[in-house]
């Protein structure tokens, strides 16, 4: 009969395998040209998103666990690392377009080469070791699938960058065709007491989420679905670019400053406003979400319709008992990749997952009580807690089994490539 532990070594491994070759699926219909250009300063490379995730295994599971691991190349210490400053120094985030060599193939070699020396520590070392290491899997396997996201979301800007025409990302994805809308309704939410945050018994969780603590959330109301692109083209239509009286001042002066008038990778032709896609530019479907605001244009929008941003608790108040759906990112040539319009049929609250991730007006601070985690990987989320805000839900580019009701996505509020949507709110 199997042990519990040997159960725990195939599950992790199995685990390990299946996410490592999702990551492949998603970068393989790239070219090694795709891979190496940097679109933006806070964008990365493709390539430099496949050789991170490895460097993430190789530093804190590899290096300090295996005594008899040899790494891969030395220079990678430096090459990929992003910001652990506990590690050593790094090559500056808004140069990593210029790391030519390593080549494509050299980075495939590297993951293999990591690939195989976790699969065999995870096969020989002895029980204390593998449950040490089992925990830094389990979170390097979560961090893999946020450079996942993280990789789609950057290739779709540099695409928006080509100047040689209209790049498809894939061929042949569903066909998209535009849908009756469901009326805008309301869902009261009694509020009260409510906790907030990641139950342990509920399998793994980022640092941020805990702990679990309990929050008072007065009586408030919440829209049963996002806001669709033919509502914010009203907004737009309406001069909403062009009203100061509805916009945040920073955000006022950012939209000038950079010539906002409608979301990211929207455009305006002779037959109404199109959208760059991962299958290439379309025509903006009225019923589907509105995707790649920033939470300045989200904030005005809501102002615009005489509404407000739930605050994060709200939306975890609203989203708790919910089930959660994934998306098929191992299957990336049937997986929409697009927020997908509101189901007519579907009552009470819809797309509360795996859609868009939707602005809150919360910034992102520590829970009560937070502790850094002891070491290096203690960096992960606190040094970031400065100047951002709090997203909830989900995008439709984010991976199966990391989608939850108290993951707390944050962007500063200016960021607008990311799947980032509307839901409205109010009080009761």
């Amino acid at each position: 009969m199997e042990t519990d532990i040997a159960a725990a070594r195939r599950d992790t491994i199995r685990r390990f395998e299946r996410v490592r070759s999702t990551t492949d699926a998603i970068t393989s219909r790239l070219s090694d040209e795709d891979q190496v250009p940097q679109s933006r300063p806070d964008a990365s490379p493709t390539k430099w998103h496949r050789a991170h995730t490895p460097w993430f295994f190789e530093e804190f599971v590899l290096a300090p666990h295996d005594p008899g691991y040899q790494r891969c190349d030395d220079r990678y210490a430096y090459l990929f690392n992003s910001y652990y400053e506990a590690v050593g120094a790094r090559h500056p985030r808004a140069e990593r377009g210029l790391q030519t060599r390593p080549t494509c193939n050299d980075v495939a070699a590297f993951r293999a080469h990591v690939d195989t020396a976790i699969v065999g520590l995870c096969e020989h070392t002895d029980d204390e070791t593998f449950a040490a290491i089992a925990t830094l899997i389990e979170l390097g396997l979560h961090h893999e699938q946020q450079h996942q996201e993280l990789a789609l979301m950057d290739v779709k800007h540099l695409f928006s960058r080509n100047p040689g025409g209209n790049p498809h990302y894939r061929e042949g994805g569903p066909v998209r065709r535009d849908l009756a809308t469901p009326p805008l309704g309301w869902v009261d939410i009694a509020g009260g007491l409510v906790d907030i945050g990641h139950d342990p018994t509920h399998g793994f969780a980022f640092d941020n989420e805990n702990p679990r603590h309990t929050v008072l959330v007065d009586r408030f109301r919440i829209a049963n679905r996002l806001t669709t692109a033919g509502e914010y083209a009203e907004f737009i239509a309406d001069g909403g670019y062009d009203r100061p009286e509805l916009w945040l001042s920073d955000g006022w002066f950012t939209a000038q400053r950079e010539h906002w008038s409608a979301p990211l990778y929207w455009d305006r032709s002779d037959e109404g406003w199109t959208a760059l896609t991962f299958d290439g530019r379309r025509p903006v479907l009225d019923a589907e979400p509105v995707v790649h605001v920033s939470h300045y244009e989200a904030d005005a929008f809501a102002r615009w319709a005489g509404a407000r941003l739930a605050t994060e608790f709200e939306w975890e108040a609203a989203a708790a008992g919910l089930a959660t759906v994934g998306n098929l990112l191992d299957d990336i040539g049937t997986d929409p990749l697009h927020p997908c319009p509101a189901d007519v049929h579907d009552p009470g609250l819809r797309q509360m997952f795996g859609d868009a991730w939707e602005w809150t007006a919360s910034a992102y601070l520590p829970y009560p009580r937070f502790r850094i985690a002891p070491g290096a990987v203690g960096e992960y989320n606190v040094k970031f807690m400065s100047g951002q805000m709090v997203l909830r839900g989900g995008s439709a580019v984010t991976p199966t089994g990391h989608i939850r009701s108290t993951y707390r996505n944050f962007f500063a509020p200016h960021c607008r490539w990311m799947f980032s949507g509307i839901r409205l709110a109010g009080d009761a």
